[in-house]
């Protein structure tokens, strides 16, 4: 008898894979709320990339929990790891935003593509070994 699917593990090609597929729309909707709160309302890039990561987020979590690693963990074990790691991005995406757009005087939009990169590295790395692991 065959397992439930979110109890068969996932091969690592086909997880990253998913987690690549879901970072795309994950970053669709970070992206569009920065560009949109920034062009259309005039806010800071600052605050407005810390919205998007919010509502980025939101979209990872519940993507990535069924899609990515077919976690079997309750939301009350899963959110709060989830939501740790995401914390540290981020104050990560905060910090690497401020220096880049305030300091360095990068473009907005050149200096999120960047800090998305690292912060996904990092992201990917929690969630698999400790958000949705057997731990």
């Amino acid at each position: 008898m065959r397992a439930p699917s979110s109890l068969v593990p996932i091969p690592l090609a086909r997880q990253l894979v998913a987690f690549g597929g879901v970072g795309v729309v994950a970053v669709v909707f970070h992206y569009s709320v920065l560009v949109g709160l920034r062009e259309g309302f005039g806010l800071s890039p600052v605050p407005a990339t810390l919205w998007g990561y919010i509502v980025g987020g939101y979209v990872s979590y519940v993507l990535n929990r069924r899609h990515t690693f077919g976690s079997a963990a309750s939301h009350g074990r899963a959110g709060p790891r989830f939501a740790l790691v995401a914390g540290v991005g981020f104050v990560i995406t905060w910090v690497l935003m401020h220096l880049a757009t305030q300091v360095l005087a990068v473009p907005y939009l050149l200096a999120q593509c960047a800090i998305t990169a690292l912060v996904m590295v990092w992201s990917y790395a929690a969630h698999r070994f400790w958000t949705f692991g057997k731990s």
